[in-house]
Parts: structure tokens; sequence; C-alpha cells
């Protein structure tokens, strides 16, 4: 991959013309941005993911629903091929079609609450046309988006990559160039317990646009297994050692996840993202793991969401999934509901 960027550097410069005319564009001609009859509330990044815009979209659309803002998560649905599109998620739906993290969704918010669809204006409108109708909407890695008009614009930053470099692609891991935070309502620092915090505040001093600030933290609490779903709170002491295993767009945070659990790793192995792994894969990783001496295998809830009961039905080791929460976000709730409250003030 660094060799990769390396000979793709000359691109650079030019990835970075593209993006800021596209964005002067949309700046000088707001009405590209569709508009439907719901808040949009965008979840979003400057770099590539890893990020958690997955469980901070999950965490928002549960916390708005129990405070009577019944939503809908809008996601592309990255790596899912399928012919009719845009597509309700359900939670029996095939991840070769919607995706993987939008599967992970619709499993825990139940269904008519997850659409995918590559043009998003068109997915906000299937969503709006369910019965009934969400009131609100969650634009899921949507900063980019900007075909779709959105109210509130929740930009996320890991507190410990941070910017990276901070050259852009392919150079550097950020989509768009700093001052594009300016667009920001909000800024959302994950990983906050562990980040900076007079660094990240004055960059985003130099480069936000003077919203809030809020800091979040992942935890890993609970294991399940993989297929019965017996599930273990943590801590628990005596558990492992793990082989860990995903296919994440930065496994370092996962890994990191587990030992913070207390959920030590004697091996790992790493993915390119959204890959699914196949009843081969997970048999080639348990003779790894009993190489490395670990007594079973753990990987992250979006990579199991990929897999059929059979697929471990050939392993002898013991198949874990890790479940994350997120913590520390009522602030961040309560000023996206006062939000919502403001713009529908008048619309009641």
């Amino acid at each position: 991959m660094r060799i990769l960027r390396w000979l793709a550097a000359p691109l650079s410069p030019l990835y970075g013309v593209v993006v800021r005319s596209r964005n002067r564009v949309f700046e000088n001609h707001p009405e590209r941005s569709a508009r439907v009859p719901a808040p949009v509330v965008s979840i979003g990044n400057l770099s590539l993911g890893g990020t958690g815009k997955t469980p901070v979209t999950l965490h928002l659309a549960k916390a708005l629903q129990a405070m009577g803002w019944p939503g809908a998560v809008l996601s592309r649905g990255y790596g899912g091929r399928r012919a009719v599109d845009p597509m309700d998620v359900e939670p029996d739906s095939d991840p070769r079609q919607t995706g993987d993290e939008p599967l992970l969704m619709a499993r825990a918010l139940g269904p008519g609450r997850v659409v995918v669809g590559r043009r998003r204006a068109f997915a906000a409108l299937r969503a709006l046309a369910h019965d009934p109708a969400p009131r609100v909407l969650l634009l899921d890695d949507g900063f980019q988006h900007r075909a779709l008009h959105r109210d509130l614009d929740l930009l996320l930053l890991d507190g410990v990559r941070r910017w990276g470099n901070g050259r852009m692609l392919p150079m550097g891991d950020l989509r768009e160039p700093m001052e594009s935070a300016r667009r920001a309502s909000a800024l959302v620092v994950t990983r906050g317990s562990r980040a900076p915090r007079p660094e990240i505040l004055a960059w985003w001093e130099r480069h936000g646009s003077g919203g809030p600030v809020f800091w979040l933290d992942f935890a890993i609490t609970a294991l399940r297994s993989f297929p019965d779903g017996e599930r273990i709170s943590l801590p628990a002491p005596g558990l492992g050692p793990f082989f860990a295993f995903c296919a994440l767009g930065h496994p370092e945070a996962f890994l990191a996840d587990l030992l913070v659990a207390g959920l030590y790793w004697s091996g790992s192995a790493q993915f390119p993202d959204h890959r699914a792994l196949s009843p081969e894969d997970l048999a080639r990783l348990e003779g790894q793991a009993r190489a490395a001496g670990a007594a079973a295998l753990v990987c992250t809830e979006k990579d199991a969401v990929k897999w059929k009961p059979e697929a471990a039905g050939a392993l002898t080791l013991p198949l874990w999934i890790a479940e994350q929460r997120v913590l520390g976000a009522e602030p961040l709730v309560e000023y996206v509901a006062s939000r919502l409250e403001d713009l529908t003030a008048g619309t009641r």
C-alpha cells in the first residue's frame, strides 16, 4: 500500500484541485443540494475510515428514538451489489447486496430503519415513504456527500490518529483539505480519553467552524459467541489469550480496544476493509491461532455480520464477537436533540 501511494504521489495535487473545485460548486450553487421534508443529520469525517462513524450513528439513532425522534439511517451501502437501488435493509437482508455496516445497523435497530442507495436523496425519499415516516434522517458517512442538504453536520475525528500526516489522498488519509472543517456544525472526537485535547482544540480553532466539541469513547463491554450467541459481560478474568482478526480500515484501533478491555491477544491478522471472510479463511485463522498459543478467536461485529451460522462449523476453538459501546455521548445527544427541536419548532 505504501509503495502504491508513492507511485500515485504526483496525483495528489490534482486530487486536491478536484475536491476544492467540487466544493466551490456546492457553495456557489446551494440549489444543487436536494432538500427533503425532514431534518437531516450527517455523521462523517475528513479522512478515510476508522473514526467510528457507524457506532456513533447507531448510538444516535437509538438515543434519539428514546427521546421521541424516530429516525432512519441513510447509507451508501459500500461493497453491496444490488439490482434495486435504493433498497430497504432488513435484519435478514443479504450483506452482499446491502454492505456490512448497513446490515449491522439494521439488526440493531429493527425493520424499516436503514436504507441504502448510491443517490442518498432518493434513499431519503424512500425512507420518508415508510409508515410511519421517520422524524429525522441520519446520513452515515455523509460529510463528502453534498448532493443531499443536511441541517446538522457532525464531523468525527479519531483522537488518537487525528489527521495523520495532514496530507490529502493518495499521499495521506485526508479526503478533503483541513479547511473543509469549517462546514461542520460540531466536532466529535472519538477515543477522546486518549486524545491530546489542547492540540485538537487548537486545530479546531484554526480550521473549524467554532461549533461545540464533544469527546466520546468506545469500549468493548461484552463478548458474544458465534454462532450460538452466548454472551459474557466484561471484565471476565481467565478468558484468552485470544487470536484477534478483523477486516477494518484501521485494525490497530480494534487491537488497542481489546487490550483496554482486558482481552489479551497472542497473535492477530488483518484483512482489507469490508472483506468477507470465508469458512476457509476462518480455518486458516484457527491454524494461526493455535500456532500463536491462543485459546480462542475474537473479531468485530462488522466481520461477523457477513457470516451464516455454518461458517464456523469446522472450527474447534471458540469464536467470540466483541460487542462495542459508545461512552460519554450524552452531551452530544442532547445537542442534536436540541438542534432538532429548533429546526422543527415552526413546522408542528
